[in-house]
């Protein structure tokens, strides 16, 4: 009976804590993505938060439960498969974080205006370089999948949304902000996260019958 409840126990602790670090992994990828443009932070403090969003923190979602395999020899371990989810899903919302942070950026600070098509790069994903009527450069670039079509050329006008701290990207007002892709992926990492870093857990306390 003290066996079972011992070990009732430590499952229950193994679910808080590896639940509380998903939780920490999918939150900071998107904590960090989304404040990046709606702050705005410096363009070095964004850099650092990226880069932490879009590969630090989702490896350590995978890395950190197999490192923590103290008792399973290390040519022995193994990697449960739920935890490439949160791997691949910790990068898709640094990823799409950072366009989400752009929306609402640009709803809060965000100048409409008439631009003016300064040059255009069609070598892989479209990018648009654009300058207001008057002459002010338009930073950052505007993306294919914000309105910088195939179509679109040099000498062209067009009506953007675009931020005068030149952080957020501009769009052509009917971006989306991907609440749902985001919310879908934060629970698949989370979810996942858990169940994987748990099954981790049970194999290293199986591995000496502890």
């Amino acid at each position: 009976m003290a066996d079972v409840i011992s070990r009732g126990r430590t499952a229950r602790s193994d679910l808080v804590r590896w639940l509380a670090f998903s939780l920490l992994c999918a939150g900071g990828s998107l904590g960090l993505a989304w404040l990046g443009p709606v702050v705005p932070l410096p363009a070095v403090v964004r850099g650092v938060g990226g880069l932490f969003a879009i590969l630090i923190l989702p490896l350590a979602s995978l890395l950190v439960p197999v490192l923590l395999l103290r008792r399973v020899p290390r040519k022995k371990r193994k990697v449960a498969w739920q935890l490439i989810v949160p791997l691949i899903a910790g990068v898709a919302l640094g990823i799409f974080g950072t366009g989400a942070g752009d929306s609402v950026a640009l709803a809060d600070r965000g100048v409409s205006g008439d631009v003016v098509v300064v040059s255009a790069d069609y070598s892989s994903t479209n990018h648009c370089e654009l300058r207001t009527v008057d002459g002010r450069d338009v930073s950052p670039s505007l993306s294919e999948s914000d309105g910088c079509w195939d179509s679109t050329s040099k000498g062209d006008e067009l009506q953007v949304r675009y931020d005068p701290e030149g952080v957020a990207s501009p769009d052509d007002g009917h971006t989306s902000s991907n609440g749902v892709l985001l919310a879908t992926l934060f629970g698949a990492a989370v979810v996942m996260g858990t169940w994987g870093a748990v099954r981790q857990s049970r194999w290293d306390r199986a591995y000496d019958g502890a």
